[in-house]
């Protein structure tokens, strides 16, 4: 595993014991000064079109990482919440994958491909197009099965769907589907 911390996320890991093994930010919310010196900084210009947490994904694709779990990354700010989530599609239309973790669910985006649950999972799931249609879209193993339905993005018909403890997948031909689950 390699570390990021994206600016004040390195206050976080430091308070968790969590080695960081790279800051970067426009240090907007933490003090130059109190990274540690065994720890690689990149500073931002503050006036930039991408968010600290693009740019340490970007880093992170650049030392070639393919997967990205985000943490601490929905709860504040909507906007940036948002900008995370689509984090997740640029992610995944660049054939990679990632994760964004909340408190209590966490975020994907499946992109002309599919995701598959084990059968101990419980609770709800949702999918969303995000693009302005999804084709192929198809759920089997959960309560409310569809098959090679077209999603819109503008009507939310996949919003709380249930596992029923059975193995579960939801996939998608053509487009990307956000998906959130426990």
């Amino acid at each position: 595993d390699f570390v990021i911390a994206a600016d004040g996320g390195y206050i976080f890991n430091s308070l968790h014991n969590i080695r960081t093994n790279l800051v970067i930010g426009d240090f907007d919310s933490l003090e130059y000064g109190d990274v540690s010196e065994d720890t690689e900084v990149i500073k931002l210009n503050p006036v930039k079109d991408e968010t600290d947490i693009l740019s340490a994904v970007d880093e992170g694709i650049k030392k070639g990482f393919r997967e990205f779990h985000i943490f601490g990354g929905t709860g504040g700010r909507t906007e940036h919440t948002f900008a995370n989530i689509q984090v997740l599609n640029y992610l995944a239309v660049k054939g990679m994958q990632g994760f964004l973790y909340s408190e209590s669910e966490i975020m994907t985006v499946i992109r002309n491909s599919s995701i598959t649950f084990g059968s101990k999972m419980t609770g709800y799931i949702s999918a969303f197009a995000f693009d302005s249609e999804c084709s192929g879209v198809t759920e089997t193993g959960l309560k409310y099965e569809i098959d090679n339905y077209t999603m819109k993005n503008s009507f939310p018909i996949g919003v709380s769907n249930e596992f029923t403890g059975k193995e579960s997948t939801v996939s998608v031909k053509k487009g990307s589907l956000l998906v959130i689950y426990p």
